[in-house]
C-alpha cells in the first residue's frame, strides 16, 4: 500500500477511523490505526529444548489424481519436539499436496514414509493421526477447515471428536463444546454477533483466529499449519505467531507453511524450501538469506533425489 497508494482510508469496526498519506506513515503507525492500539511484539527468543523427532518423513512420493496437481518427489525431512520448521515456497508448488498427505486426507502406499512419534502413519486416517497428538490447520478456512453452515460448536466437534472428552461412549457433550468455543473466543479475540454462530457469519480474519485457536488450545504434540496469519490484522497476526512460538516452547513440533517470508524468519528455527514438489535441505533460519531462498523457490540449486536429509545447524 505504501508503495502504490497516494491516499489510504483506515476502516475499523465498520467505521472510518482515518485518512492519511501512507507514504508519510510507517508500517507500525498504520498497524496502530488498523487495530486501535499498539501491535504486540512477538517474543521469538525462547529457551529451545529440542527433543526427539516427532514427525519423520522419508522418501515420500505422491502423485495426485488431479492432473493439475503437483507430484511430490522424494520428500524427506524431520521435525523435532520443541522446534518450528518453516516451509517457504511460491503457491502451487506442492504445499497443498504435502499438507493433504501429512494430515491423512490423502493416503500413500508406503506406510513408513511418514512417522508420527515413531509410529508408521502413512496409512492412518486423519482421526487416527489426531489420536497420536497431531493437529492440522489448512489454508482454506471456509469449506476446508470449517463447514460454512455449521455452528462453531459443531465445527469444534468435526475436528475434535477423535481425541477429546467431548464425545463419550457415543454421546456428545454440548456443554463442553460451547465452553471450548468460549475459550477460543476469549483467547484469540474472535469477534462474533452471538455466542455460537455459523462459521460463514464470521469475517475472514475472525474465522482464521477461530481455526488456529481451535487446534492450538488442544495442546497438540504436532501441529501442521498452512498460512496461519492469512487475512488477519497485524495485532491478530502477532498473537497467532506468539501462540505458535509458545506451543513449541511447551514441547510441540510445529510445521508452518507460509508464503510470508517475514513470518517464517520471525518464528522458524529452521527453514526448508519447496519447488515443483521437491524440498531443499533444511537449514537454520539464520543461515538462509532471502536471495538464496528466492533462487530455491525458482528451482535453482534444488537438490536431487535422496539429498533432502538435513543436518541440524
Amino acid at each position: 500500500m505504501r508503495a502504490l497508494c497516494d491516499t489510504a482510508t483506515i476502516l475499523r469496526g465498520g467505521k472510518v477511523i482515518a485518512t492519511c498519506d501512507p507514504r508519510a506513515e510507517t508500517a507500525q503507525s498504520l498497524a496502530r490505526m488498523m487495530v486501535g492500539g499498539e501491535v504486540g511484539v512477538v517474543r521469538s527468543e525462547r529457551a529451545k529444548k529440542i527433543g526427539q523427532p516427532r514427525l519423520v518423513v522419508r522418501n515420500l512420493n505422491f502423485t495426485p489424481d488431479d492432473p493439475h496437481g503437483v507430484k511430490l518427489d522424494n520428500v524427506t525431512f524431520e521435525l523435532a519436539a520443541g522446534e518450528i520448521l518453516g516451509l517457504a515456497g511460491v503457491a502451487g508448488n506442492g504445499q497443498d499436496e504435502l499438507f493433504a498427505v501429512l494430515s491423512g486426507e490423502q493416503l500413500i502406499a508406503n506406510a513408513n514414509a511418514i512417522k508420527i512419534d515413531g509410529r508408521d502413519a502413512g496409512l492412518l486416517s486423519i482421526s487416527d493421526r489426531r489420536r497420536l497428538g497431531a493437529a492440522f490447520v489448512p489454508e482454506e478456512r471456509l469449506g476446508h477447515a470449517t463447514a460454512p453452515r455449521f455452528k462453531l460448536s459443531d465445527n469444534v466437534l468435526i475436528s475434535g471428536h477423535a481425541a477429546s472428552p467431548m464425545v463419550r461412549r457415543g454421546f456428545i457433550d454440548r456443554g463442553q463444546l460451547l465452553a471450548f468455543v468460549e475459550r477460543i473466543t476469549k483467547a484469540y479475540d474472535v469477534r462474533k454477533a452471538k455466542s455460537d454462530p455459523e462459521a460463514i457469519s464470521l469475517s475472514g480474519g475472525n474465522l482464521q483466529k477461530y481455526c488456529v485457536g481451535r487446534e492450538i488450545l488442544r495442546e497438540p504434540r504436532l501441529l501442521i499449519v498452512s498460512q496461519p496469519t492469512w487475512g488477519v490484522d497485524a495485532g491478530a497476526a502477532a498473537a497467532i505467531r506468539q501462540a505458535i512460538i509458545d506451543l513449541a516452547a511447551r514441547g510441540a513440533a510445529v510445521l508452518v507453511m507460509s508464503q510470508d517470508l517475514d513470518e517464517l524468519y520471525e518464528i522458524s528455527d529452521r527453514l526448508v524450501v519447496i519447488s515443483a514438489g521437491r524440498l531443499s535441505a533444511a537449514r537454520a533460519t539464520r543461515r538462509f538469506d532471502r536471495g538464496e531462498i528466492g533462487m530455491l523457490m525458482a528451482g535453482v540449486g534444488m537438490k536431487g533425489k535422496g539429498e533432502g536429509h538435513a543436518a541440524r545447524a
